[in-house]
């Protein structure tokens, strides 16, 4: 359906009435998680795009609701911690990739994006395959043994083994620029692997590639990167990935039939052609918000820690190239995160009592970005204590009356057993990731805090029933898509059920005795906070 923006904005919400009775245990509401969703998804916020207007509007409605709720401003003072952003392109002139001679235009059978540090690049360098191009030997990866990658270009397979663990190999596959410049590469390549290549096929990666980028810029006024001496990188497919193997130790083929058995791992070999990359790129500089609020604690002890409760606000904007519907309006993704995390604050914010720990709520800017609303307020603190957890929320399919939720990041510390006794208390059942080939683990903005070495929990509601298919035909029809509005046919007790969940979580971090604290046994917690102390694993959830 169609609403008036004035309408919603208006009418859509009574916080006096929130304010009044205060309860220590606090009702939730679907029609408020629907006027927040109605009112963040209409067409006037214009998809929420960071950096544009509709953005700015959606901001200001969140700062708002957390001004009428009494939570107080974060970021010095004001409830917008303004990030600095680059946003970056290819120029109008063509962009190749040439091999052995034969030149290979952009969205062809190469995709290229444009530079965020050199306006224009012409990088002609010897390529060596380096397998899957992992370099973590603790975790059995070491493809780099043996090869003299300095100053060459590195081809590596998209993903990671078959068989590994789904969340460890989508962090490590994250890291593959960052392990590629260790070792002296100046450029990265990537050759999907024929999973990959299945699950989304050559022509659906053309149609998603974008045509800018971004990435924050620090205080130094450089536009950051994780590899910066990574200065080309490409994806390849058909002919121009054929050619970069064309007369080498390997064909492509035996490579890509040995990835794809179970725990196969191609090792990697010099290849003879050399590669080059020519590209133009424009930039521009723009600043979008991140929306800050502290609810202090109300234990002295504990009020210098904090529990984090984040939703992204920002979405996907306006494409006028298309025809009929424009705007992305992000309404599942992510204008119900959003509101579920409105709607705990104000349970929070108007509770008896007051949670011990200190809430901080935060809606952040460009997720669809490249988490980077959240690797900026990771990395640029807003409080001046300690934040202890994360629940991140995040696109909630609130399509159906879900039973079960997979909580993504709960096995790895004492966050596990705190969403247990939630989902217990509410009869939801905890499942497995159905989805392990996306590594959503990865994919979301409590990664940021993750390895900033801080355990973090992330619920997706769950495919018992009628989920799963619900779920896959939202994700197949209008995930990213114009059709993500608010006249789906939601279910709005549902959404009111999710926030209650979240509240239970945030609630008993923030009153705990102690502070979450990562597994011994975690990948995570062994690899992003080495020196925090650790829990042994409990027994009952080791035998699962």
């Amino acid at each position: 359906m169609r609403i008036s923006f004035l309408a919603v904005a208006l009418g859509c919400i009574s916080i006096t009435g929130a304010l009044g009775a205060q309860t220590a245990e606090p009702e939730f509401s679907a029609d408020r998680v629907r006027a927040h969703v109605e009112f963040l998804a209409d067409d006037a916020l214009e998809g929420r795009n960071a950096g544009e207007r509709g953005y700015e509007v959606a901001a200001k409605y969140v700062a708002t609701r957390f001004q009428a709720l009494g939570l107080k401003p974060a970021a010095a003072g004001s409830w917008y911690q303004q990030v600095p952003f680059l946003e970056y392109g290819l120029a109008e002139a063509p962009a190749t990739v040439t091999i052995a001679g034969r030149a290979f235009r952009n969205r062809e059978d190469v995709i290229l994006s444009g530079s965020e540090a050199e306006a224009q690049q012409s990088v002609e360098a010897p390529v060596v395959f380096a397998g899957y191009g992992l370099d973590a030997p603790e975790a059995g990866f070491n493809d780099y043994k043996g090869l003299d990658v300095r100053g060459k270009i590195v081809a590596v397979l998209s993903g990671f083994p078959n068989g590994t663990p789904s969340e460890m190999g989508a962090h490590l596959s994250s890291e593959k620029r960052r392990m590629a410049e260790r070792h002296g590469a100046i450029g990265m390549v990537t050759i999907l692997t024929r999973a990959d290549e299945e699950r989304r096929p050559w022509a659906r990666r053309v149609q998603m590639a974008g045509s800018t980028n971004m990435t924050w810029v620090g205080t130094d006024g450089r536009p950051y990167s994780a590899a910066p001496g990574i200065r080309v990188g490409a994806t390849l497919g058909g002919a121009a990935a054929e050619a970069l193997f064309a007369g080498g130790k390997r064909p492509l083929a035996a490579v890509l039939a040995e990835a794809d058995r179970p725990g196969g791992k191609p090792g990697g070999f010099a290849l003879k052609p050399r590669l080059k990359v020519d590209r133009q790129s424009v930039n521009r500089r723009l600043t979008s918000p991140n929306v800050v609020a502290v609810l202090p604690g109300s234990d002295p002890a504990l009020a210098n820690e904090y529990v984090l409760l984040m939703a992204h606000l920002d979405h996907d904007g306006v494409d006028p190239k298309l025809e009929g519907d424009k705007v992305y309006n992000g309404a599942m993704d992510n204008a119900a995160g959003t509101a579920t995390m409105l709607e705990v604050a104000r349970a929070m914010a108007t509770a008896s009592l007051r949670p011990r720990r200190s809430i901080l709520f935060a809606a952040v800017t460009a997720e669809e970005d490249g988490l980077l609303g959240s690797e900026y307020l990771a990395k640029h603190p807003v409080v001046d204590g300690k934040i202890v957890g994360v629940v991140n929320l995040d696109m909630p399919v609130l399509l159906y009356d879900f039973s079960d939720v997979i909580a993504f990041g709960s096995e790895h510390s004492t966050l596990g057993p705190i969403v247990a006794r939630a989902a217990a208390g509410m009869n939801v059942a905890l499942s497995a990731d159905p989805l392990p080939q996306e590594g959503l683990f990865t994919r979301s903005d409590h990664y940021k805090f993750v390895r900033e070495g801080i355990p973090s929990v992330f619920l997706m509601t769950g495919f018992a029933g009628e989920g799963k298919k619900q779920f896959n035909d939202f994700l197949a029809t209008h995930y990213h898509k114009p059709t993500d509005e608010p006249d789906l046919p939601f279910n709005w007790n549902a959404g009111a059920k999710f926030a209650r969940l979240n509240y239970l979580i945030a609630r008993e971090i923030a009153n705990a005795a102690t502070a979450p604290v990562w597994y011994q046994d975690s990948f995570f917690g062994r690899t992003m906070a080495p020196a925090a102390p650790k829990a042994e694993r409990p027994m009952e959830i080791r035998q699962k």
